[in-house]
């Protein structure tokens, strides 16, 4: 072919993708819309974690035994398409990752669970090509917000197709997460969540120490506890609670006769029930920190809250940071 025609065509051709993928208003700039595909919800967060699946799952099941997920942490955008009839969720996701690639995202992992690539096989367990199985495990990464009043996990009746794309640049490392979801009835929807890893702004919430724990709980009977931080979706304490829990410490050391329910809180996010069991181990773990550091553990009470006992909105990311929290509350 002559080269001058060549380019033309691949020049056509980048032309209608860029078409296909415009950015529309509310749309991410580096990942736009599949066209004719319809914005029905978008939620922003300026720095919160999410994970991501990078390789095959073990179906709705997770944890440490089980891989396929990375931990990030960033700004973060949520955007649900319904997309157009009449287009497979095979030609949709090949579009996304052309689409991506031309702006410079690499392809990190993609898969189907029609064919069952999306799983990896557990021994003791049989191999699944469920939709539901990968919707449950990708709709507690945390859990995401309803559509039409209904679990996103819903939306998975047919089949469920899955792109993961990545792109560094000088203004941090975008992450592309698209999730297809076959509906029948229903259509087929796009998930789309963009996560740009950046640094945390820090100085948000001041250093707590004894001295401060101390005047609040004689004045009010109880204080909030924001420097003990725990891993996503788990009751491991990170390391970095170590200097509001030496503080603790020193105040019970201080005074032999005081005792402390130790209160754990979450925000609204995900189901109640769980959110319930999460924050008691939460609040057991932290009893168990301080008793190793030499605190006896009948001075202190867990107590599990949930989101139960909220000191600001849930509708917001500020309101769930301040949500988030270990109690100390005085015992009689």
């Amino acid at each position: 072919m002559n080269i001058k025609i060549l380019t033309k065509a691949l020049c056509a051709s980048v032309l209608a993708l860029a078409a296909t993928f415009a950015a529309a208003e509310g749309d991410h700039p580096l990942v736009g819309r599949y066209e004719g595909a319809k914005l029905v919800g978008h939620q922003a967060t300026e720095y919160d974690e999410v994970e991501v699946i990078t390789e095959p799952i073990g179906g709705s099941q997770r944890g440490p035994v089980v891989p396929g997920w990375t931990k990030l942490e960033g700004k973060i955008d949520l955007y649900y398409y319904a997309l157009p009839q009449g287009r497979s969720s095979l030609e949709v996701l090949r579009n996304y990752q052309s689409s991506l690639g031309t702006k410079g995202f690499e392809t990190v992992f993609s898969c189907a669970t029609s064919d069952g690539s999306c799983y990896v096989n557990i021994p003791g367990r049989s191999a699944s090509t469920a939709p539901y199985d990968f919707a449950l495990a990708y709709d507690a990464s945390p859990e995401l917000p309803r559509l039409n009043s209904d679990f996103i996990r819903n939306y998975f009746r047919l089949n469920a197709r899955y792109l993961l794309a990545k792109k560094s640049g000088a203004d941090g490392t975008y992450y592309a997460s698209i999730v297809i979801a076959e509906s029948g009835e229903r259509g087929n929807f796009a998930f789309v969540r963009v996560v740009q890893t950046k640094a945390m702004e820090q100085n948000k919430i001041s250093f707590v120490g004894a001295d401060e724990m101390r005047s609040s709980i004689a004045a009010n009977g109880r204080i909030s506890l924001y420097g003990i931080q725990f891993d996503f979706d788990r009751d491991t304490i990170r390391l970095d609670s170590k200097p509001t829990l030496d503080e603790v410490a020193k105040l019970l050391r201080a005074d032999p006769g005081l005792r402390l329910a130790v209160v754990g809180h979450t925000d609204a996010k995900g189901e109640e029930a769980y959110n319930l069991e999460l924050s008691k181990r939460r609040a057991a773990a932290v009893v168990a920190s301080l008793n190793s550091s030499g605190i006896d553990a009948a001075r202190l009470q867990p107590r599990g809250a949930g989101a139960g006992e909220p000191v600001a909105s849930n509708d917001d990311e500020t309101g769930r940071t301040k949500n988030r929290r270990v109690e100390l509350v005085r015992l009689p």
